[in-house]
């Protein structure tokens, strides 16, 4: 029985140290993801804009789409387009769209992957520094207006 023991433990200590060793990195909770697209979408109620509010994890795969009652076809597919541009990209889809505009040799970034939405309303979610996602709104009658409405889902969470 001693012996039994004592080789089992043999075994399982480099499989040990090598969980130790696995890489780790910083995800978005799903509670978070919830929090951030209900704020969102209550503030674009609040000024009578009916959207859609998505949110991606890093990986691009959706988390959380909230579609607000009456709110147009098109909407979720906007919101989701830029929240994926916005995780995937790093960065706000308003300045996406300025930086392509401002150089021509850039436009083949829109066509690099027919999900993205390159169209203000999209924010790139970071916690600590660290890219966790990406939040989309689609719906508002201006891109700025989206913008808005989804900084008000990332300061609901805390997020930068």
């Amino acid at each position: 029985m001693l012996r039994t023991t004592a080789l089992l433990a043999a075994l399982a200590a480099p499989v040990a140290a090598q969980a130790q060793d696995l890489p780790t990195s910083p995800y978005l909770p799903l509670a978070m993801t919830s929090d951030a697209a209900n704020a969102a979408l209550a503030a674009c109620a609040a000024e009578g804009h009916n959207v859609s509010v998505a949110i991606v994890a890093r990986d691009g795969n959706t988390k959380v789409l909230l579609k607000a009652d009456n709110s147009g076809p098109h909407t979720a597919s906007s919101a989701t387009g830029k929240a994926f541009t916005s995780a995937g990209l790093g960065r706000d889809t308003a300045g996406l769209a300025e930086f392509i505009s401002g150089n021509t040799a850039n436009n083949g970034l829109r066509d690099m992957d027919p999900r993205l939405v390159i169209q203000a309303g999209g924010l790139p979610i970071r916690i600590g520094g660290a890219l966790v996602g990406g939040i989309g709104v689609g719906g508002a009658p201006s891109g700025a207006i989206d913008a808005d409405c989804a900084r008000v889902g990332l300061d609901a969470i805390g997020a930068e």
